[in-house]
């Protein structure tokens, strides 16, 4: 498996940003890490190495950002200027990343602009499903394993214009009726949303019901699959959740 290392100064955030690239080739899929986490946690659970079979097949490639979670949705301090900071984040990731991803992906492999799927656990779900969901011109699906999609776990009744823009329980409820993400919708891949019903998931659970519920009142119809009372909010059954949603995605390697 080729592994790249990356860190390049983010104009966004005033900042370098390191980032890493699994696979040579493949249909690429950012990966957002757990509350706090770091660009390399994916790898370190060995998530990186679950995929290798189609990785190496060179169907899959990899991208793993850093998160800035501590300066914005798990900042106790004052929350405007928390929103904002997440959304200089957000402007990185779709003005900055992107761009790069693309170009990374496009030295070995056909041009897959607008096909590019978000995932992750956790807190990293709950930055897939936004940025799908905000962005399906730049993305076209994802695997978001045990995510909450609301602000109020972060915020309480706290609610701006960002604040709002990033919670996709309150900005999908009024997703406006011929909206053109319509058709991008229509068109994804794969948009699924998993969760189990054990210990550390009670609000996981509540926060995807409630999303879906949202979505399909609207006509969007996510891959909504709960596990059962066994799965809890942990690594091991992220772990075997992730092939499974490859191989639904992707294929057999």
């Amino acid at each position: 498996m080729q592994v790249r290392y990356y860190k390049e100064y983010s104009q966004c955030l005033g900042r370098d940003m390191e980032f890493k690239v699994y696979g040579h080739t493949g249909r690429p899929i950012l990966i957002f890490p757990c509350q706090c986490g770091r660009f390399y946690d994916w790898e370190d659970r060995g998530m990186c190495n679950i995929a290798a079979p189609w990785i190496d097949a060179g169907k899959l490639q990899i991208i793993c950002a850093d998160s800035i979670d501590g300066e914005s949705w798990d900042n106790p301090g004052p929350c405007r200027p928390r929103i904002e900071q997440h959304e200089r984040w957000y402007h990185y990731i779709c003005d900055e990343l992107v761009p790069r991803i693309l170009e990374i992906n496009r030295e070995n492999g056909p041009d897959h602009t607008g096909r590019i799927l978000t995932g992750g656990a956790s807190m990293g779900a709950a930055h897939a499903v936004n940025f799908y969901l905000r962005r399906p011109d730049l993305f076209n699906g994802t695997i978001a394993l045990s995510g909450i999609y609301s602000s109020r776990m972060f915020f309480g009744d706290y609610m701006d214009d960002l604040v709002y823009a990033n919670s996709p329980c309150d900005y999908m409820r009024n997703f406006p009726a011929q909206h053109p993400y319509y058709d991008l919708f229509a068109k994804a891949d794969k948009f699924i949303m998993c969760c189990g019903q054990g210990a550390w998931e009670d609000d996981l659970l509540a926060s995807t019901l409630e999303l879906r519920g949202i979505l399909e009142s609207k006509g969007i119809h996510p891959i909504v699959d709960i596990w059962g009372k066994d799965v809890s909010h942990d690594w091991p059954w992220w772990e075997k959740q992730w092939p499974y949603f490859l191989e639904m995605t992707l294929g057999r390697p």
